[in-house]
């Protein structure tokens, strides 16, 4: 009777250290190969005149795999008494080091092989450090081409010990060591005669041992959807339940879009149609309400969804040719997910072979190839997603430089603001208040419309100073016109807010939201912010959007070195001191606009001709939309 029980297995090892002759050997140990394989290729290699080699069986079924199956790792089966197993091959050389992410990504279980001839290697490392970094705990580690050393004991012992130490300091406990020779079968099925002293268990046996991992049922539901379709008049939402459960009548919530519905009907392909379904399972859902929902979206229930922020803390393993630099922009990849992304903040930088902190003399913003890195990311727009300790699916990410997957890595640990389905809505009793004043009586009275005129740079670009010139020259001109500036508002309605990136978000939030009441009123509201996020200023964007007022973007443009120069209020030289942190331009980041509606580079042109062109640019909106002075 076949056996049903399924165990993934990752392969991994230094170039040359024999996977492929292992996976060979184990194959044709355990009677996996089709019928007539083995003989073929050795006539093969019997008219080539050359010696047979097991690595050709692994070459072989790669060559015939299935076409479905990846092409960054092969994936091949088979079976002992006890289970069904699936090796997933990671090719060993560091320059394909980036697959092991995909292929032992999907793992629970992990061979390292170690040639005893020549003993632990770099990668020998970095491959512990990414299994640890990925989450697999079970790992047995073969030290292979025992018959190379004469099948030496102390030769064993010694490289046990050594990489034992070595995983130790990584806080890996590896199940076991187990002496082997694949190139003869030596305790790969059956136990070898040429170690009398091992008494421990064969490769099979340890296999057997491993436990296969349950389905994340009891987790909470995390439904990625992978694309939509439509038939008929149904909109049928497919995607793989990574964790948790789904049934008819649960209520989900789509981040980040933060949609809710009712599931329907749970579909298969098929297959009969099911009321209810588990991690592990691919499906497809339709809604009672039709809301929009597309690929990226992460369906779950309601009362306990995943973080959505646009900013986290992770652990991440660097394996592309050029260094993951801070100010460049990549893509993140995070279930089906992705979007750009940048790193906000790196705490430390780890050898990935040494486990040393790197220190280095100069430019300490980037992480190079086969480092780990403990830093913060920060994406353009927010991410649904888990700590990779609570869900293992959602807590996993790989960057994209270019077209290649040059990092991957988890979702650390931290204090998230965790949503709750109260948070989640309104009440119903709330509603915009609209007077019996229309925003074109007030323009009429006024003689111009609202809007808000958004000053953004660094600190020291001549931001507050062109505000409040500005603010004069309306007022001469008879228009209503008042200044936000930063200071005033954090005395009192942003008095309980910090610096950190989370508390900016919320200041420019509150601030958009008192702007858009101006606005309302027919005043022209003139902010002075540094804002220095994209997305927080094109979120107050949004919150005008829609109405009479317009949002005008002006980027108060100095070079950091001018505005470090000015310093009007001392900052720069506190920020320097390391007396500030997160200080915009020094120690956190300035997101400069895209396509602001005005640019001033007040390292070249005065306040005066820094008004006067708002003032131009304001007339030139004299079309019934915005001013008319």
């Amino acid at each position: 009777m076949t056996p049903t029980e399924q165990l993934k297995i990752v392969i991994v090892g230094h170039v040359d250290h024999g996977k492929s002759t292992f996976v060979g050997r184990l194959f044709h140990d355990t009677g996996s190969l089709p019928e007539g394989k083995l003989e073929q290729l050795q006539k093969i290699a019997e008219r080539r005149g050359v010696p047979f080699e097991w690595a050709n069986l692994m070459d072989a079924l790669q060559s015939e795999r299935d076409q479905n199956i990846t092409i960054d790792t092969a994936q091949i089966w088979f079976q002992t008494k006890k289970r069904q197993y699936v090796i997933i091959d990671a090719p060993g050389h560091k320059e394909f080091l980036k697959n092991m992410i995909t292929g032992a990504a999907n793992a629970e279980a992990a061979l390292l092989l170690i040639d005893a001839n020549e003993g632990i290697q770099e990668q020998s490392r970095r491959h512990g450090y990414l299994l640890n970094l990925l989450g697999i705990r079970q790992i047995a580690v073969l030290v292979n081409k025992m018959d190379l050393q004469e099948y030496s004991q102390d030769r064993f012992e010694q490289i046990e010990r050594d990489y034992r130490a070595f995983l130790k300091t990584i806080g890996v406990e590896p199940k076991l060591f187990i002496p082997i020779a694949a190139k003869h079968g030596d305790n790969i099925a059956t136990l070898s005669k040429n170690t009398p002293w091992w008494t421990g268990p064969t490769v099979l046996a340890a296999l057997d041992e491993f436990k296969v991992a349950e389905a994340p049922d009891n987790q909470p539901l995390r439904f990625p959807i992978q694309d939509v379709y439509r038939f008929d008049d149904r909109r049928i939402l497919a995607g793989r339940v990574e964790a948790g459960s789904i049934k008819v009548g649960d209520k989900l919530l789509f981040s980040p879009s933060n949609k809710v519905s009712t599931v329907k009907t749970i579909e298969r392909w098929n297959a009969p149609e099911i009321s209810s379904a588990s991690a592990g399972e691919s499906i497809g859902v339709t809604l009672t309400e039709q809301i929009f929902v597309e690929r990226g979206a992460v369906a779950a229930l309601e009362t306990d969804p995943p973080y959505e922020l646009n900013r986290f803390k992770a652990r991440l393993f660097w394996l592309g040719r050029a260094p993951f630099k801070m100010g460049r922009l990549y893509k993140l990849k995070l279930a089906t997910q992705e979007a750009e992304c940048e790193i906000a903040s790196i705490e430390k930088i780890i050898d990935a072979s040494t486990l040393e902190t790197v220190v280095r003399d100069g430019d300490q913003n980037y992480v190079g190839r086969h480092e780990v890195a403990e830093l913060t990311l920060r994406t353009k727009r927010p991410f649904a997603f888990d700590a990779h300790s609570e869900i293992v699916s959602t807590g996993r990410f790989v960057v994209v430089d270019g077209f290649e997957v040059a990092g991957g890595g988890i979702v650390a640990d931290d204090i998230y603001p965790k949503r709750t389905a109260d948070s989640l809505h309104k009440s119903g009793n709330i509603y915009w208040s609209h007077g019996k004043v229309t925003p074109q009586q007030r323009a009429l009275r006024n003689g111009h419309s609202g809007c808000v005129v958004w000053l953004t740079g660094l600190s020291g670009s001549g931001k507050s100073t062109i505000a409040t010139e500005l603010e004069r020259e309306l007022f001469n001109h008879g228009q209503h016109a008042y200044v936000l500036d930063g200071d005033n508002v954090r005395h009192g309605l942003g008095s309980d807010l910090g610096f950190s990136p989370e508390d900016r978000k919320e200041n420019i939030r509150r601030i958009g939201e008192v702007a858009k009441l101006f606005a309302n009123a027919g005043m022209i509201c003139i902010t002075a912010f540094i804002s220095p996020y994209r997305a927080d200023r094109d979120l107050v964007r949004k919150i005008l959007a829609g109405g009479p007022n317009q949002f005008i973007e002006v980027f108060v443009n100095a070079p950091l070195a001018v505005c470090e120069q000015r310093d009007p209020k001392g900052l720069y030289a506190k920020a320097r001191a390391n007396e500030i942190k997160e200080f915009t331009g020094i120690s956190a980041p300035y997101e400069a606009p895209d396509q602001p509606e005005i640019e001033l580079n007040t390292d070249q042109i005065t306040v005066a001709e820094s008004v006067a062109r708002i003032m131009e640019y304001l007339h030139v909106q004299d079309e019934g939309t915005l001013i008319s002075i």
